[in-house]
């Protein structure tokens, strides 16, 4: 009598999707391209409202344009506010090669606060000689820096302590230097706004050359 045949599959008839389903449940998923995307995405709609909230000058002469100029600053000082967090969060990405569920919620947690900006924008421009909207400003950049910094870490968490993002980033001084600057210019905002508008700018310029780390590495 036959015995039946063995239903066993072999090595090399396990389905490719098998084997993936079984790599990604224990490991990162490899690859950043659609978290950038995304993150390209809605950093394109907060500058596009942004400039939407613009108002031309009432009136044709150089006191209507006077008028309009703290809003304009205002909106330069929040598109390149945003156009750093573009260009370093690109460089970051571009430097790892694996991306955890933890990394995706910290990118969340960091856009979700950038899409604050337009709102603190326009407050800031009626309000810029109150205390309240520029230290609000300054919460609104203290926590996106917080969370840029959770996002850094859910990363290296994800490539290794070895990989080439984690040599890059190395010790990250001007990272927590940054914070440390918009923590102080929340509460400098109670003494004049005007202390906390320079030190937005400062950070800006200290921020405003692409990252080397990641570009020499």
């Amino acid at each position: 009598m036959a015995s039946a045949p063995d239903c066993t599959p072999l090595p090399h008839m396990i389905s490719p999707m098998t084997e993936v389903e079984g790599r990604s449940a224990l490991s990162p998923e490899v690859g950043t391209t659609r978290v950038e995307a995304f993150s390209d995405s809605v950093m394109a709609v907060i500058i596009t409202i942004m400039a939407f909230e613009l108002r031309p000058p009432q009136g044709a002469g150089l006191d209507a344009m006077r008028d309009q100029l703290p809003g304009v600053l205002v909106y330069m000082l929040s598109f390149v506010f945003v156009g750093i967090y573009w260009n370093n969060h690109h460089h970051l990405l571009r430097a790892a090669d694996r991306i955890s569920g933890a990394a995706m919620w910290a990118n969340l947690f960091l856009l979700f606060w950038l899409s604050l900006i337009p709102v603190l924008t326009e407050w800031v421009r009626d309000e810029y000689r109150h205390a309240l909207p520029a230290a609000s400003y300054g919460a609104v950049a203290l926590a996106a820096g917080v969370a840029y910094t959770i996002l850094v870490r859910a990363l290296i968490q994800a490539n290794g302590r070895e990989s080439r993002l984690a040599r890059a980033i190395g010790s990250d001084i001007k990272g927590y230097l940054s914070l440390v600057l918009y923590a102080a210019a929340v509460g400098l905002a109670f003494v004049s706004p005007w202390i906390s508008y320079g030190i937005f700018v400062a950070v800006a310029l200290m921020w405003f050359v692409p990252d080397r780390r990641f570009t020499r590495r």
